[in-house]
C-alpha cells in the first residue's frame, strides 16, 4: 500500500518560512514525478508545483514563483517544498502528490495523494 506522509506545516507569520516534507511508502519515488497542490477555505485543490522523476526539471504556479522550492531525495523517497516569504493568501491545506503527468498541473493525473498538512500564515 502506497502512503504519503507530509509534515512540516505549522503557524508562521507573513514573510517567514517553512519547509513541507513527503516521505513515501510502499513503493519508491524513483522514475515518477512528483508534486504539491494546496486547497484554501472554500476553494478548489490548485497546482502548486512538480518536479520530474530526475529532479531536473520543475513547474510552479505563478502565484508560489520565485518564493517556493520544490526538491526531492529519491534515496530517502522524500519530496520537499520549501516555502519562503510567504503571504497570508499562502494559508490552505497542502497536499503531496505522486505519480503525476509533469507540467500538467492537473489534480485527475494524480496518482497518490497525502492526506495534507495545514499551513496558516498570519498578517
Amino acid at each position: 500500500q502506497v502512503q504519503l506522509i507530509e509534515s512540516g506545516g505549522g503557524l508562521v507569520q507573513a514573510g517567514g518560512s517553512l519547509g513541507l516534507s513527503c516521505a513515501v511508502s510502499g513503493r519508491t519515488i524513483s522514475g515518477i514525478h512528483m508534486g504539491w497542490f494546496r486547497q484554501a477555505p472554500g476553494k478548489k485543490r490548485d497546482f502548486v508545483a512538480d518536479i520530474s522523476w530526475s529532479g531536473l526539471s520543475t513547474d510552479y504556479a505563478d502565484s508560489v514563483k520565485g518564493r517556493f522550492t520544490i526538491s526531492r531525495d529519491n534515496a530517502k523517497n522524500t519530496v520537499y517544498l520549501q516555502m519562503n516569504s510567504l503571504k497570508p493568501e499562502d494559508t490552505a491545506v497542502y497536499y503531496c502528490a505522486a505519480d503525476l503527468i509533469l507540467d500538467s498541473r492537473l489534480q485527475s493525473t494524480v496518482g497518490y495523494w497525502g492526506q495534507g498538512t495545514q499551513v496558516t500564515v498570519s498578517s
